[in-house]
């Protein structure tokens, strides 16, 4: 029984963009990860990158369920002793809304250099402008 392996035909690689205008953030990324992993295509292979790239916009109007806006914390650590910093996600969108969405794809993509990959493939920007026009994304579309 053979394995199957795709070529790494790097040019049929597509673009597409989502926007994240009340969007739960958990749904996003998970469907984020899954294009960027290639998942949705049936030659996907674990261990090869056969993804697209994604670029997310609105990335500040971002939905969260129940009380995580003010409750959820992010721990951030300098290194130095008593260096550790708590961000509730209602100030890391006020002041890095494309952190919130970078953070959760990164939690569902592989720990490794696979992983590392596929990331350079995610572009979120707050706001609806994005200076990826030249490549045309087509827009994903999310389920709610």
């Amino acid at each position: 029984m053979k394995t199957y392996l795709p070529k790494p035909d790097l040019d049929q690689r597509k673009w597409h963009v989502v926007d994240a205008d009340g969007v739960v953030l958990g749904r996003l990324a998970a469907q984020v990860a899954d294009v960027l992993r290639g998942k949705n295509k049936p030659i996907f292979t674990p261990h090869l990158d056969a993804g697209d790239f994604v670029v997310v916009i609105n990335a500040e109007k971002v939905a969260v369920t129940g009380k995580k806006e003010t409750n959820k914390t992010f721990m951030s650590y300098s290194g130095w002793k008593g260096g550790e910093k708590f961000r509730t996600v209602e100030q890391i969108r006020a002041r890095h809304p494309e952190k919130l969405i970078t953070h959760a794809v990164r939690g569902m993509v592989p720990k490794n250099r696979l992983g590392r990959v596929l990331m350079t493939k995610l572009k979120v920007y707050k706001g609806n402008q994005h200076p990826h026009s030249a490549q045309q994304p087509a827009p994903l579309k999310i389920a709610h």
